[in-house]
C-alpha cells in the first residue's frame, strides 16, 4: 500500500510518500513548495488572497505528485499559520474545491499527540517515558508519555515566527538586550505550568523534533543531513543558550552564513533559540535528541496501525469545527 501526506506549515508545503511495509512508513518520494505563510501572515489576521492562490497552487501540485507516485489522495493538513487564521473557513474550502484534496486543521494538542507517536516509533520503547518538544511557526507542542501515546499534551502560542512577529520587529537586525529579556519573560510565563509538570514526571529521555530545532541542531554541532537520519544527534541546553546569545548579535543575512540557518528561517531563528533554550531550562532537561520523524510519520502511522477510518473522522471533525454554516466561498483580500 502506498499512501502519502501532505504538510502545510509555516514556510513550506511538505509531501511524503512512502510505502506501508511492515507497518513502518518507508519513504519513497518527498517534495516541498515553498509558501513563507508567516511571512505574509501576521498573528490574528486573515490569509490574503495571493497567498491562498499560491497554497491552492502547491496543494494541487503535491496531489499531482503523490499520483504520479501512485499513492491516493493525500492525508492534508495545515499548521497554526492557517489554524489561527479568522478566515481559515474559505482558505480550506477554496482548497477543497479547487484541488480536490480536503485539507483540514489539527487542534494544537492533536499534533502533539500525533508528533509524539512518530518520535515513540523512531526511539523505540528502550527509550521509556518520553518528553516531545517541538518548535513550529506559531506553536510549541509538548508531550509526555510512557506508551504509544502521550498522556499529557499542550500546546502554546510560543511558535518562532509568532514570537519574532510580538517582540523581535520581525528579526532582521540584531536583537538588542532588552528585547530578548522580555522575551524570555513572556514565554516564562507560558510556560510555568507546563514545566512544571514535566519536571514532575521526570523523562528518561527527551526529543525534540522540527526544523527549527534540526537548525538549532546543527548550529550547536551536530552532524548535518548528509550523514543520514540514523546518526545520533544531540543538543544540550548549554549550547542553545549559547547559540542565542550568538544568533541575537547578528542580522538576519549573518545568521544565514552560520552552518545549519537557512535564509528563509533566519530571522525567526533567535525566537526559536530563545524558546529552545527556555523551555530545556525549565523543564530540566540538559539534553534531547534531534529526532527526524514527527507529525508526517505519525500521522502515517496512525493511517497504517488504525485504518482510513481514523483519518476520515478527524476530516469530518475538522468540517464540524471550520464550517459551522454554508457560507459563500471567498478570501481576505489585501488592502493598500
Amino acid at each position: 500500500m502506498r499512501i502519502s501526506v501532505v504538510d502545510v506549515g509555516s514556510k513550506t508545503v511538505r509531501l511524503m510518500v512512502a510505502d506501508a511495509e511492515g507497518g513502518v512508513p518507508l519513504p519513497v518520494h518527498t517534495a516541498k513548495w515553498r509558501l513563507r505563510l508567516s511571512d505574509q501572515v501576521k498573528p490574528g489576521d486573515p490569509v490574503p488572497e495571493e497567498a491562498v492562490e499560491r497554497l491552492v497552487e502547491a496543494v494541487d501540485g503535491a496531489n499531482r505528485t503523490a499520483a504520479r507516485w501512485g499513492a491516493a489522495g493525500p492525508l492534508a493538513f495545515a499548521t497554526a499559520v492557517v489554524r489561527a487564521a479568522p478566515n481559515r473557513h474559505e482558505v480550506l474550502r477554496a482548497v477543497r474545491a479547487r484541488t480536490g484534496v480536503a485539507l483540514c486543521t489539527l487542534p494544537g494538542e492533536v499534533e502533539a499527540e500525533l508528533t509524539f507517536l512518530g518520535a515513540r516509533r523512531w526511539m523505540g520503547w528502550r527509550s521509556g517515558p518520553l518528553a516531545l518538544l517541538d518548535i513550529g511557526g506559531g506553536s510549541l507542542e509538548v508531550a509526555f508519555g510512557r506508551g504509544r501515546l502521550p498522556d499529557f499534551v499542550a500546546s502554546l502560542p510560543l511558535g518562532a515566527a509568532r514570537l519574532t512577529h510580538d517582540f523581535l520587529e520581525g528579526g532582521e537586525d540584531a536583537v538588542p538586550p532588552e528585547q530578548i529579556r522580555a522575551l524570555r519573560r513572556g514565554v516564562r510565563h507560558q510556560l510555568r505550568d507546563v514545566a512544571a509538570r514535566i519536571r514532575w514526571e521526570g523523562p528518561r529521555t527527551a526529543v525534540a523534533t522540527s526544523r527549527t530545532f534540526q537548525q538549532l541542531g546543527r548550529l550547536c554541532g551536530a552532524l548535518p543531513g548528509r550523514h543520514g537520519p540514523f546518526v545520533e544527534r544531540r543538543m544540550r541546553c548549554s549550547d542553545l543558550g549559547e547559540a542565542a546569545g550568538r544568533l541575537a548579535a547578528l542580522t538576519a543575512a549573518e545568521r544565514a552564513k552560520l552552518p545549519g540557518i537557512s535564509a528563509p528561517r533566519s530571522a525567526q531563528s533567535v525566537a526559536g533559540a530563545v524558546v529552545g533554550h527556555t523551555v530545556m531550562k525549565l523543564t530540566g532537561l540538559e539534553t534531547v535528541t534531534l529526532c527526524p520523524w514527527a507529525i508526517r510519520e505519525g500521522i502515517l502511522l496512525r493511517h497504517i496501525e488504525d485504518g482510513p477510518s481514523w483519518w476520515a473522522e478527524v476530516t469530518r471533525r475538522s468540517d464540524e469545527i471550520t464550517a459551522p454554516a454554508p457560507v459563500p466561498l471567498r478570501v481576505a483580500t489585501t488592502t493598500s
